[in-house]
This record gives structure tokens, sequence and C-alpha cells, in this order.
């Protein structure tokens, strides 16, 4: 499978291909993780409407939901300024953390809103 050239002309990518994707929920707003893509990965992403992510440590292509059935489902793609990052608006069955959490960001919140004065 391959990505459209006109999209891949618009791709930043780091030394190795890659290029980072945040997966934001659908109705929400919230972001649930980032991951990684590289071509071939968004090429899958963008022909299946399943979210598929380059998996650095396992070094393959992986398919959001194939083991643990937590499947995102892709509505929409959206390529920022830079060109290095996607936003993916999904719809997420399950937990989007391999943590079991809804979210890679419901914990540990480093800083929060100020209070109003």
């Amino acid at each position: 499978m391959s990505l459209d050239p006109a999209i891949a002309a618009r791709l930043k990518r780091d030394a190795n291909g890659l290029f980072a994707a945040v997966a934001q929920e659908r109705g929400t707003g919230k972001v649930l993780m980032v991951a990684w893509m590289d071509d071939e990965a968004l090429a899958r992403t963008l022909q299946t409407r399943r979210a598929t992510y380059y998996s650095r440590s396992r070094r393959r292509h992986w398919v959001k939901g194939e083991t643990s059935g937590h499947t995102q489902y892709v509505h929409s793609v959206r390529l920022d300024c830079d060109g290095d990052t996607v936003l993916l608006e999904v719809d997420q069955a399950g937990a989007a953390c391999h943590t079991g959490e809804h979210s890679c960001f419901d914990a540990d919140l480093l800083l929060g809103p100020e209070e109003q004065r």
C-alpha cells in the first residue's frame, strides 16, 4: 500500500522516516494517545479508517486494537502546518492506553488550571 505522492511530499519525517500521530476522541476533543506513523501506516489508516501505527520497539506496523480489541475508528485525519504531525479524530472503543486507562493522559497532572481570582 502506498501513500498518495501529494500527501507524502508534505510530510516531514525524522531520521527513521517517522512522524508523530495524535489520536483525539471525536465529540469530547480529549487527547487519547500519541504514537508514531510512517508513510505506510498513514496510507493504511487513510484506506481502512482503522488507526494503524508503527511500533518503534517491535519494528512493525500495528492496528490499534488488533490484540486488545480496543479499536480506533478514524473519522478524519489532519496534517499540521509543519507537516510533522497528523491528528486523527477517532471513536475509541475501550481503553486507548496500554495501561488500561481511557487516555494516556489520565494521570500525573503536572500543572492545573489557575483558580479564578
